[in-house]
Order: C-alpha cells, then structure tokens, then sequence
C-alpha cells in the first residue's frame, strides 16, 4: 500500500536536513509515522540498516501468537535461570516494569535461554492491557494463547510454551539495555512488529530512518506505474533504484 502518509508528516521538519528533523520531531511524531501503512516493517528494517549501518530486524522466529501490529517504545527486563536451592529474595523487575511503564509502551523481556519457558501468559497480559500499553515482545516464550487472544493484548515471542517462569527465572535489571532476539535494545527505543517480525529503531536513528521511510514510499509510488505499464521491475529500477 502505497498512500504517502508519512510525507505530509515529515516534509516540512526535513526541509532544513537531518539535523534539524533530529530535533524537531517528537516522540509522539515518529510513532505516528512508524504507524502509517506504507512504515512497513519491511521498509523500516531497510531504513534501519541505512542510516545506522546494522541490522535492526530480530530473529526470523520472532512472530505475534495472533495478527497484530504494534508500534511504542521499549520498557525492558532481563531474567536469568534460577537455582531450585537459591532461596534469596529477588525483585521481581518483570512485574514491576508491567506496573510502572508508561501507557503506549513495548515491554521487551529478555530471558536467558529461555525458549522453553513463558515470559507472560494471561495474567499479565490483562494487567498490561488495562494499563494500555501497546504490546509485548519477548525473548522467550508465550502462554495462554488462547486467552491472550481474547484479551487481546499483542504479544510477539520467540516460542510457545506452558513452563511458568515463577520458580525458574529471577529480575536481574529492569530498564537497561538488553539484547533481545540478537538486536540491541535501549529503554526508550522505537519497537516496531507485525506479521513479518519485529525491528528495533534507535531513539538517535529514528528521525533520518523517518527520513529514509519517505524516500522510500515515494520512490515506490513512482515505481508502481512503471511496473504495471512495462510489466517489468528492471525498467522502473533504472529510473529511481529503489534496490
């Protein structure tokens, strides 16, 4: 879908270039344009990998357990294994980033090798969508998908799974920067999913991948003509090397 949605956003803070597009935009200005229909994650991962030089995409079984989309900005945990002997007291960071991040937020939970075990099942999921955060992305696993699904709170995870962490895993940070599904992960980043997967885009990359974005969709509406009238991309890639 190629609207251009994003342009009207962005055109008149990018006049005066990438500099004065990094102070302007707002917060609440980037998310909008991480929404518009043509800030796939597809288009977004390429304007990611432009202007940072590295890949900003997850892991490929980084998926939502129903269709869904969601677009915030990271509140994060990360969770070890535990010993069945270790009978001190923990802070539960998981819970506590539930209760205290601000509406519209990603919750990003990292569990160390944690593919096997659930991060959030319906509990929680009824506890973020209450509080009105956008959705959840976790290294590790799901549970209740079923009720997650009728709640429907957005959870993306790298597996299903009915092991509880309760017992197995314990906070060791909340709010730091975690590696999640093999992509850096800053409280405050722009957190992107859909169907094909989950992009991270950097708080000091996010206006020139905005920037990026824009160029894209208009090159792409360019394209599409073209295509459709020579029945061939090669010819439309002479003309605006979208690739």
């Amino acid at each position: 879908m190629r609207v251009g949605l994003i342009l009207p956003l962005i055109a008149a803070l990018l006049a005066n270039g990438p500099a004065t597009a990094q102070q302007s935009l707002t917060p609440d200005q980037i998310i909008a344009a991480l929404r518009a229909p043509t800030a796939s994650t597809g288009n977004i991962a390429d304007a990611v990998e432009e202007a940072t030089g590295a890949r900003g995409f997850m892991y490929h079984d980084m998926k939502p357990i129903f269709k869904a989309r969601i677009v915030g900005r990271a509140a994060t945990a990360l969770l070890r294994p535990v010993l069945r002997h270790d009978t001190r007291k923990y802070p539960n960071y998981a819970l506590e980033i539930l209760d205290e991040a601000p509406p519209g937020s990603v919750l990003v939970y990292v569990l160390e090798n944690g593919l096997e075990i659930a991060g959030m099942g319906n509990l929680m999921a009824t506890t973020a969508k209450v509080r009105g955060l956008e959705g959840a992305v976790i290294d590790g696993a799901a549970r209740d998908v079923e009720e997650v699904t009728r709640i429907g709170f957005p959870i993306f995870s790298r597996a299903i799974s009915p092991a509880t962490s309760v017992g197995r895993y314990v906070g060791v940070a909340k709010q730091v920067p975690v590696t999640c599904a093999g992509i850096r992960v800053s409280p405050g980043d722009y957190i992107v999913g859909d169907s094909d997967g989950v992009v991270v885009v950097p708080q000091d990359a996010a206006a020139r991948v905005v920037e990026l974005i824009g160029q894209y969709d208009d090159k792409e509406s360019r394209m599409l003509p073209i295509i459709e009238r020579e029945k061939s991309m090669l010819k439309a890639l002479e003309l605006y090397n979208r690739y």
